[in-house]
């Protein structure tokens, strides 16, 4: 069971958290799903014909779009926590599950947000991984590293952090310029 930043007390008074949000993902799917829809109906009732009542299609639309982006934001994959804490104590990241990790600010030597296909992705590298701090927990471990050109990175899809990846940069941008 993965350890969410409630049940840990913050670094600092200023911090601000970034979770991950299944209903945010619904929404956004959701919405996807029933305007590519109902902009491809049109199309289909000129080959086709008549499709039945107008109200078909927007019923047809909404069912599918329930349904899609129900059981992609809720599902197994989605329903593991990803969030950030971001404060003046330093960054804390639990990725997918993972056991939180606190980075002072001097301790991180490089932190980028980038796009990996659809998905959004945050790399946090450290100066040393001897200097990162284990929060809580005794579950999974660490979150998942990749490697990069500064060396070993936590990383952590950011695909349903809200608010989303842009503020995120943004409070990252104005923590590590100071």
């Amino acid at each position: 069971m993965s350890i969410e930043p409630e049940e840990i007390e913050a670094p600092a008074r200023d911090a601000v958290v970034f979770h991950s949000s299944p209903v945010r993902t619904f929404a956004a799917l959701f919405a996807a799903i029933v305007v590519a829809y109902l902009a491809v109906t049109p199309l289909v009732e000129l080959i086709v014909g008549d499709t039945g009542p107008w109200w078909s299609a927007p019923m047809q639309a909404a069912v599918i779009g329930l349904s899609t982006a129900g059981a992609v934001a809720f599902s197994a994959r989605s329903s593991i926590t990803t969030w950030v804490r971001v404060s003046a104590a330093g960054l804390e990241l639990a990725a997918q599950g993972s056991d939180p990790v606190l980075l002072d600010w001097p301790d991180i030597k490089h932190v980028v947000v980038r796009r990996v296909g659809l998905r959004t992705v945050l790399d946090v590298t450290p100066v040393d991984l001897d200097l990162v701090h284990p929060v809580d927990g005794e579950g999974p471990g660490w979150p998942t590293m990749t490697e990069t050109e500064d060396g070993p990175a936590f990383t952590a899809d950011l695909t349903q952090i809200w608010p989303g990846p842009r503020a995120l940069r943004r409070e990252l941008s104005r923590r590590m310029h100071r």
